[in-house]
């Protein structure tokens, strides 16, 4: 056993010689997150082009000259191809989580009372400072990935951690029960309230019954009854959303959908309790605004809320997909854009690397914000309430006027 004890320190030992070494490029990372130029300045650079041309095909970035148009498959090399900045970002992500892994293993290898512990308790706080750096600078396309990330707690996620006694209720009363839309009462904090939430599904089965997230229109009417109850009982509505949009398929156009959403928006808008919207993902298009008329609109640090994919818009615009970076930096989709906008009245800030990091800390943080939402509108009667709720979204949009 002492061998094996003593073989195992020399490892650790050996290791930690080697992540000592690693210093230097963990400095060169923190420089060149630094000093690389900003998504939006190279978005604006991009969109003053009257036609939008491939990095490659520009003046190379190390200086050489492009090959001449027809080298290609004469036997000449083709031209480099500039990597991208959300390329490079990757790539320092994932040399920050092999950092990580690295302490991870060695704390778990190293005596406690090693002279090495020192070391590595060092360099593990220069990891954590190298990666709250990276994410702090992301752009607009990086935070999408975020978003989307499949280890991203979802509403039901929320549900269970911010709620006690759940019950889920179920069905339109007139067609059917929709999965993508979770709705039921629970109790915040010893008060009564009613929660909802879209739901996306954690694994290839649940996805599939959830519809990825995507509500019909039954499930737009089901959370339409819900807020119905909350009216009648007084009870405050919370709302999570996590979707790309509304279902598009011909199901659900022949059972109303638009009719659905444009209900909603009505009747949301003259709900007399108080209505606390929190965005925790993706917040796609009228699908989301189906059920996020709201007195407060909450949006997590990293999640999106925008009329049109990035995707979809690229789409439309340039008839490519691939420009979807640009498209999400005009889009202006992220929480701290949609606050200078005055879309949005508050960004939850998330633990450091992402939600998905750490459940339990992304629900902490949230809470605070609902439990302080919540006491500032229950001081509020009801048709004080439903006057600033219409003044709110009434001013959207005025800076285009």
């Amino acid at each position: 056993m002492n061998g094996k004890s003593s073989k195992r320190r020399r490892a650790a030992r050996e290791r930690l010689r080697r992540m000592l070494e690693r210093a230097k490029a963990r400095e060169e990372l923190r420089k060149e997150s630094r000093s690389a130029p900003s998504h939006a300045a190279q978005a604006a650079a991009s969109a003053g082009n009257a036609t939008p041309k491939l990095a490659s095909h520009g003046p190379a970035a190390n200086g050489k000259r492009p090959a001449a148009q027809g080298a290609v498959g004469r036997g000449e090399s083709a031209p480099e191809r500039t990597v991208s900045r959300e390329d490079r970002d990757w790539e320092r992500q994932r040399q920050i989580d092999a950092l990580e892994r690295d302490v991870f293993e060695l704390t778990q290898l190293t005596n406690p009372n090693d002279r090495s512990a020192d070391d590595i308790e060092r360099i593990r706080r220069e990891v954590e400072e190298l990666r709250r750096e990276f994410y702090t600078h992301l752009g607009a396309s990086q935070r999408l990935g975020l978003a989307r990330h499949p280890q991203r707690p979802q509403p039901d996620d929320y549900i269970r951690l911010l709620f006690e006694n759940f019950s889920e209720l179920h069905g339109d009363r007139g067609f059917a029960d929709d999965p993508a839309l979770l709705t039921g009462m629970a109790w915040f904090h010893g008060s009564p309230v009613m929660v909802m939430g879209t739901v996306k599904g954690h694994d290839t089965k649940q996805r599939l019954i959830r519809n990825f997230g995507q509500a019909k229109p039954e499930g737009y009417r089901k959370s339409l009854r819900i807020m119905k109850l909350a009216a009648k009982f007084g009870r405050p509505v919370l709302v999570f959303i996590d979707t790309p949009g509304a279902y598009p398929g011909v199901d659900a156009e022949e059972r109303g959908q638009a009719e659905a959403i444009a209900h909603n928006l009505r009747e949301m808008s003259r709900l007399p309790v108080p209505v606390v919207v929190t965005i925790t993902g993706e917040g796609g298009s009228g699908g989301a605004l189906a059920v996020a008329i709201g007195d407060r609109i909450l949006m997590l640090e990293n999640s999106v809320y925008s009329v049109i994919s990035p995707e979809g818009c690229a789409s439309i615009l340039w008839r490519d997909a691939a420009k979807s970076e640009s498209a999400a930096e005009a889009l202006k989709i992220t929480s701290l854009d949609l606050l200078r906008l005055k879309l949005i009245d508050e960004i939850v800030p998330e633990p450091d690397g992402g939600a998905h990091y750490d459940h339990a800390a992304a629900a902490r943080l949230l809470d605070a914000s609902l439990k302080r939402a919540l006491e500032e509108l229950s001081q509020l009667p009801a048709q004080e309430l439903v006057e600033k709720r219409y003044r709110k979204f009434r001013s959207m949009g005025e800076f285009f006027a």
